[in-house]
């Protein structure tokens, strides 16, 4: 069976539609649909099925794609390995992050020292990173740390507290601290549920006995800060976004009685093969902030 072939399964798996699928390969789509047929022939079932204007992927698709998807992460590891014997004269490493802020200072001391190495970043939330790293999409992640998976190897860096960040011409602006249950009573600017700093602050209000929702939802930590900066109301944030920006025209309070607060950390695959391009990396973040 060709590696294309399963490459461009591989694909259609993760878009769920042809046309998409197609232009990320960079190919037209009956191309590709002919594509899929021939591997279709070749392992004897379809792979996909249609209902409405969806597809689907088949079971027997399932099981190829599970296959597939170890048979490119053990290729990887391969390249990995051989990598780490050429000295890190070459390579590539993927890594997910909570917030590209946490890496920027990491990133140009690595870039300075391995000039050679490819590092690619990719801004996600949590959930979302350690689904990459199990499809193989990633090598690492730094994000909020999540219970215990025995797929996973976690190592903390340092503990997050959240921010309510306000316009200094916001009534508050002098405010030394404010209470949880006195935040729930104004008007904030929260990121949107699937992230990990929404979860946070969701859960914190509900162990305190009570239901906070946001005013506005927003899918980025930028955007919360403009909300804030343009005084349209407050935003909660991650202390270490608020101390890497350094903004003026801002007022950053702490929130108390509980403070909202989570273990930032790497998170990796436990079968991954740990290069030393990983290695590195690693020890440099954790340089950071340790």
């Amino acid at each position: 069976m060709e590696h294309r072939l399963l490459e461009y399964f591989l694909a259609v798996c993760e878009e769920l539609h042809f046309t998409k699928a197609a232009e990320k390969l960079g190919i037209s789509q009956p191309t590709l649909s002919q594509q899929i047929r021939l591997l279709e022939h070749r392992v004897g079932s379809p792979l996909f099925q249609r209902i409405g204007k969806k597809i689907y992927i088949t079971e027997a698709g399932e099981i190829l794609h599970k296959h597939s998807r170890n048979m490119f992460h053990e290729l990887d590891q391969a390249q990995a390995a051989i990598n780490e014997i050429q000295g890190m004269q070459r390579g590539r490493l993927r890594i997910g992050c909570s917030g590209n802020h946490l890496l920027t200072a990491t990133i140009i001391a690595f870039h300075a020292l391995y000039p050679k190495i490819e590092l690619s970043v990719t801004e996600l939330a949590t959930e979302e990173t350690k689904e990459r790293l199990l499809s193989n999409q990633l090598d690492i992640g730094v994000v909020f740390l999540p219970d215990e998976d025995e797929q996973f190897h976690y190592m903390p860096l340092y503990n997050e507290q959240l921010r309510f960040v306000i316009s200094d011409k916001h009534p508050l602006a002098q405010a030394k601290a404010i209470r949880l249950t006195d935040l729930a009573q104004l008007p904030v600017a929260m990121l949107q549920r699937k992230f990990y700093v929404r979860q946070m602050m969701d859960d914190c209000c509900e162990q305190s006995g009570f239901e906070w929702k946001p005013a506005i939802e927003l899918s980025t930590l930028e955007s919360l800060l403009q909300m804030a900066k343009n005084n349209v109301g407050g935003a909660i944030l991650p202390q270490s976004y608020v101390d890497s920006i350094r903004s003026s025209g801002i007022r950053s309070i702490p929130i108390i009685d509980p403070i909202p607060q989570k273990d930032v950390g790497i998170v990796y695959r436990k079968d991954m093969f740990l290069c030393k391009t990983m290695d590195m990396f690693m020890k440099q973040l954790m340089q950071q902030f340790l």
